[in-house]
């Protein structure tokens, strides 16, 4: 209902994507794909983010419903058999 532009579209899905795609009309907008978004150096993570949305929306689900925030950073680092260090400590 509030969504009339795709500025709109873009800060409502959050993840600072207003200020990574400009685009102003809806028609350039749902004809984006993925070649332009990286032309214009849109990182992949966001260009896969703002698709998934775009497509999410087509199909007529609530942006409250599917929008959220990136996951945060892992705090334990580790290798394939596990972490070595551990709050500052070494495990093994």
């Amino acid at each position: 209902g509030k969504i009339a532009t795709p500025q709109d579209f873009l800060k409502a899905i959050g993840r600072n994507s207003e200020k990574r795609v400009s685009i102003d009309s809806w028609e350039a907008f749902w004809r984006t794909t993925g070649w332009e978004l990286k032309s214009a150096s849109v990182p992949v993570r966001d260009r896969r983010y703002i698709l998934w949305c775009m497509e999410k929306f087509r199909q007529d689900i609530p942006i409250e419903q599917f929008a959220h925030e990136p996951r945060p950073k892992k705090k334990i680092r580790g290798y394939v058999w596990g972490p070595a260090v551990q709050h500052g400590k070494r495990i093994r």
